[in-house]
């Protein structure tokens, strides 16, 4: 699986809990004072941004509810990744060299897998993230170390058991609340 591949199955995994039957978009979410709405708003509008530092062009940011504006804005990525020039494009990240592909795997792809989480809590399902999952997400965390409690990352990290399921440690982690 090339790293487009796990990004798009990631994201086709947060397609089908946008896709949610009769969801209350105005619920709230775990992240604090964000709406299920919210949830996929942040997630399209940082990959929009990212894409478009990085040359796409998405066209305009989607209206209409939020399972319409994630709809359109995924096609809009799924073009904007199908140019395997644009996808191996290299630049200066935060943690050094590396490439769109790279990018929308493992930090995008982290970002669907965890607000896909606060999603669907607020959407009133019970998410649960496979070994594979949280291995990326494990990996992911280790790798932003100390800057993953930076302002509007995650909230500072929740006392759990060690023998808490391994889900509820890294959401605690994140400073979420299983």
């Amino acid at each position: 699986m090339t790293q487009i591949d796990e990004f798009l199955s990631d994201a086709d995994t947060f397609t089908d809990l946008v896709a949610t039957p009769a969801a209350d978009w105005a619920a709230a979410s775990p992240c604090e004072g964000w709406t299920a709405a919210d949830v996929v708003d942040h997630v399209v509008d940082t990959q929009r941004d990212f894409l478009a530092q990085r040359g796409a062009d998405l066209g305009e940011r989607p209206a209409g509810p939020p399972d319409a504006r994630w709809a359109a804005h995924l096609s809009a990525v799924r073009d904007a990744l199908s140019d395997d020039a644009f996808a191996a494009s290299e630049y200066d990240g935060f943690f050094g060299r590396t490439t769109v592909a790279d990018t929308m795997a493992r930090f995008y792809g982290f970002d669907l897998l965890v607000h896909g989480w606060d999603l669907a809590r607020a959407l009133g399902r019970e998410p649960a993230w496979t070994e594979g999952d949280m291995d990326r997400i494990d990996s992911a965390l280790d790798g932003f170390g100390d800057n993953l409690y930076h302002e509007g990352v995650c909230a500072p990290a929740l006392d759990v058991s060690d023998d808490a399921p391994r889900q509820t440690r890294l959401l605690a982690r994140m400073g979420r609340a299983a």
